[in-house]
């Protein structure tokens, strides 16, 4: 193993003196290289105009936090959003968007009267009790709810029904998933502060808690007991992932270094028979001290393995597993560099001074058949040593497997402290449409018009929407199966999780970018493990797959 050490560290040595040149050259050129690349969609800002006023503002409690849900609350399947709201009320915006055309929302109160009231972070969706109608999970300053989906975008605090504690820490990430065998999700909340604990705020990170659910009841879950998962170090976000495919899950968290001692990121180990832990050096697991914020995953070059962009202050992680790793051996590199993602500082403007990124999410916004890197950005609150003026960033991949900024050109490079984020369709037009929630400050809403205008929007590439399903089964949705999509002799993968960004998460069609084909085929890995057969469908297309169907279905927006 030291000789394998040496060769591999000789081998990044090499790749990282390359990828210092190779960069030296992309900023010497940057200009020519941008102008050569593929086509940037270009984006409308339409918050107001498509009825969205919301802001998420309060005291220190909620510099962090501002999430925002995706999911469908009324059975007409497009993309309805939840947004957090901080010291101000939670907002539920209705999508009555027509079919490509300009962005609309209604507002719609959320059948809860006070019971949901202020101090909510950030939410994700989830149907907890396998009733084909889409829950939530609300993360707050204080007791988390866990909200069921009556249809019709009206909801019920199930706590109570649930057997479930929300406790009253200061929660800021969430994940979920369905363990095999289980009927029902176990889910992970990520705390941040402990207020009450002598000292604080410094060094005084809450512990985080894994809720799995108890019993034998088929109607709904049971979640009277939770495990600690101690020590916490202020996560600010959280993922179930199966990263050496054993099919075991693992917990990676990420961690704020600004509160935490003696503190690093973390995965946790989650065997089915004994007690969770932290995976340690001695595991293989190298220490990473950062300012972690937001977690997105892919796999890039697929391999079965993922890759995590982990946000922070200053730079972006982009982690893949390392020549050293095995199945039981969880060591990652960083290839941020050589990727073209660290994000380190505003690409424009005359601010030089570090970043802050938040959250972070892979989806393919010009359809060329290339996952892209959404990050959103925004100083804490008045850091004197971090940009004030910290634009998004949209970086779009490339062919040679590097990334190029690309959020001033495609017009999302807006005076504003991001916060939680996430991309969808919201007009079923092909195109990934944008919603940011900004710290004191307006929301934003990005219509994506292509390569045409507001007025003429124009897909830059062909497309694929798929939803797939799980009829009279627990695990409805599918979470922890992994869809592939073949074009040519090109294959995109994408696993369907439920955590991860920084406060926000959804659940929609999952949109893939084909590029010039017409036509794909697709496959779906379910949670057991088990494959479908290959089903061939039509570019430009909404598709359902139900497991055990013979054919994929249509489904045609209104």
């Amino acid at each position: 193993m030291s000789h394998l050490r040496k060769v591999t560290t000789k081998v990044i040595t090499t790749l990282t003196a390359s990828a210092f040149l190779a960069g030296t050259s992309l900023g010497l050129h940057a200009e020519e290289r941008r102008a050569s690349l593929a086509p940037v969609p270009h984006f409308v800002e339409e918050a107001a105009s498509a009825g969205i006023s919301h802001t998420y503002d309060g005291p220190w409690e909620f510099f962090v936090g501002g999430g925002v849900a995706i999911f469908d609350c009324n059975g007409d399947r497009r993309p309805d959003l939840f947004m957090a709201g901080g010291k101000n009320p939670a907002s539920l915006y209705v999508n009555q968007s027509p079919t490509g055309g300009a962005l609309t929302f209604k507002a719609q109160d959320t059948g809860l009267g006070d019971r949901l009231g202020t101090g909510v972070t950030g939410a994700y969706p989830l149907d907890f009790d396998n009733d084909g109608k889409m829950d939530l999970a609300v993360l707050r300053l204080g007791e988390n709810l866990l909200l069921k989906g009556l249809g019709e975008c009206r909801f019920e605090t199930a706590n109570r029904s649930l057997a479930f504690d929300g406790g009253k820490e200061w929660t800021t990430a969430f994940s979920a998933l369905w363990e095999q065998g289980a009927a029902f999700p176990t889910l992970a909340f990520g705390n941040y502060v402990d207020r009450s604990a002598p000292g604080s705020p410094w060094g005084t990170c809450h512990d985080n808690f894994l809720f799995r659910p108890q019993g034998t009841a088929t109607d709904r879950p049971d979640y009277s007991e939770a495990a600690r998962l101690s020590p916490g170090y202020c996560a600010l976000s959280m993922l179930f992932t199966d990263w050496n495919r054993s099919g075991e899950p693992s917990l990676r968290i990420s961690n704020d270094r600004q509160y935490y001692r003696g503190g690093e990121e973390q995965l946790w180990a989650l065997p089915a028979d004994r007690p969770a832990r932290a995976y340690r050096r001695a595991d293989g697991w190298r220490h990473l001290k950062i300012w972690g914020m937001g977690i997105a995953s892919i796999d890039l070059d697929v391999d079965g393995y993922p890759e995590f962009a982990l946000t922070s202050m200053g730079d972006t992680k982009l982690q893949t597993l390392d020549d050293e790793a095995d199945e039981t051996v969880p060591v990652y590199r960083d290839i941020a560099f050589e990727k073209g993602v660290t994000a380190h500082r505003p690409y424009t403007g005359t601010d030089l001074r570090p970043s802050t990124g938040w959250h972070s999410e892979f989806q393919d916004v010009n359809n060329d058949s290339l996952w892209d890197l959404f990050i959103a950005k925004g100083n804490v609150e008045a850091m004197p040593d971090f940009a004030a003026y910290d634009p998004d960033n949209l970086l779009l991949g490339q062919w040679d497997n590097t990334f190029v900024e690309t959020g001033d050109q495609s017009g999302i490079a807006l005076e504003r402290r991001g916060r939680g984020a996430g991309l969808a369709d919201f007009n079923m037009d092909g195109l990934l449409d944008l919603v940011v929630v900004n710290r004191s400050g307006p929301a934003s809403l990005f219509r994506n018009t292509g390569a045409g205008t507001a007025e003429t929007p124009r897909p830059l590439g062909n497309w694929l929407a798929v939803e797939i399903q799980q009829p009279k089964m627990a695990n409805l949705n599918g979470v922890g199966a992994k869809v592939s999509v073949k074009i040519g002799t090109k294959t995109i993968v994408r696993d369907v999780q439920i955590g991860g960004g920084h406060a926000s998460g959804q659940s929609t069609f999952l949109h893939f970018g084909l590029g010039v084909s017409e036509r794909a085929q697709v496959r779906v890995r379910w949670p057991d493990g088990d494959w479908s057969h290959s089903y061939r469908v039509f570019a430009n297309t909404h598709v359902i797959i139900d497991r055990g169907a013979e054919s994929a279905r249509l489904w045609y927006p209104e």
